[in-house]
């Protein structure tokens, strides 16, 4: 009889089990990036060079680009009306962002905090949802002066009418208005998926100690969604300096020059004048602008740390 032993002598030895190199995934990795690697270089790197190119230039479409070194910068510095629409930019985003960010940081807050119901957040995101041409189109019928409902409606209650696209006191307020009802659902969902990172346990905590909402509000909920209002922020102020269809479609810049933002004069430079090299130089003047606000925003907020580390 064979024993045990002998068989397993006789029986042949499996291979030792080789580990697996780990499978390189690279070439995968780059099939799937390169799709949006090649639009973000043909449609934001080479024009973003290109402009700045041009900027140097004489160009108009019809000949060659003629370099002309600093000039087109030295006239900018020497232009009142760049400086005027910088000036009616600045004022639009300091109305539109503190109007979007206090009104989108309570809705945010209030969706949180009262319900949880899907459809309600839709509706709050519906605004987004309308083109701005439609929106300007739309405003620029409610708010006329003589037949829009809105002016029909303050009549009716005993008011005076509002002049609020053709007089240069209300034209921005009203154009950061619009764009407020616009972009607020928006913005109020990008806070309120902040408010979600924060542990309802601190808030648990706070209710324990006998805190208030408001109390919660101030001393939780803002300390730890710093993170958060400064990324929304940062989108927020790039986006408005780049207001253009409202005041296209509502107003063409005026009243004299009063709503004459800062990319509607780049435009008009170059579209209606076709002076490509200084409508150029005023981009990159832009830029610069965004580059350093954006920094800014960056450090003074602190938005690289979080206090829930």
């Amino acid at each position: 009889m064979v024993t045990a032993t002998e068989r397993a002598k006789v029986l042949p030895v499996p291979p030792a089990h080789r580990s697996r190199k780990p499978k390189d995934d690279t070439r995968l990795a780059i099939a799937f990036i390169l799709p949006a690697l090649v639009g973000f270089l043909v449609f934001m790197v080479w024009p973003t060079l290109r402009g700045i190119y041009l900027s140097f230039t004489k160009f108009n479409l019809l000949t060659p680009p003629e370099f002309t070194g600093l000039d087109n910068y030295v006239r900018m510095v020497q232009d009142p009306v760049f400086w005027n629409a910088l000036k009616v930019t600045l004022y639009y985003v300091v109305i539109n962002i503190g109007l979007q960010t206090a009104l989108a940081l309570v809705i945010a807050v209030m969706m949180q905090r009262l319900t949880k119901r899907t459809w309600l957040r839709g509706i709050v995101l519906t605004p987004y949802l309308v083109s701005n041409v439609v929106a300007a189109m739309v405003f620029l019928w409610i708010l006329d002066y003589q037949l829009g409902i809105g002016n029909n409606v303050i009549a009716a209650l005993g008011f005076d009418r509002i002049p609020f696209l053709s007089s240069d006191t209300w034209v921005i307020p009203t154009i950061a208005v619009i764009n407020v009802w616009r972009h607020v659902g928006y913005t109020a969902l990008l806070i309120f998926a902040g408010l979600q990172t924060i542990p309802e346990t601190v808030y648990e905590a706070g209710r324990i100690d006998g805190a208030s909402e408001v109390r919660m509000f101030r001393s939780i909920t803002v300390p730890l969604l710093r993170p958060i209002l400064a990324l929304v922020l940062i989108i927020t102020v790039v986006g408005s300096f780049q207001v253009f269809d409202t005041v296209a479609i509502a107003t063409r810049g005026g009243p004299v020059d009063s709503s004459r933002v800062l990319q509607y004069y780049i435009y008009d430079v170059a579209f209606g004048r076709f002076q490509f090299g200084y409508a150029s130089a005023m981009s990159v003047a832009l830029l610069l602008v965004l580059v350093v606000i954006t920094f800014v925003q960056y450090r003074v907020a602190r938005a690289d740390t979080s206090d829930l580390d």
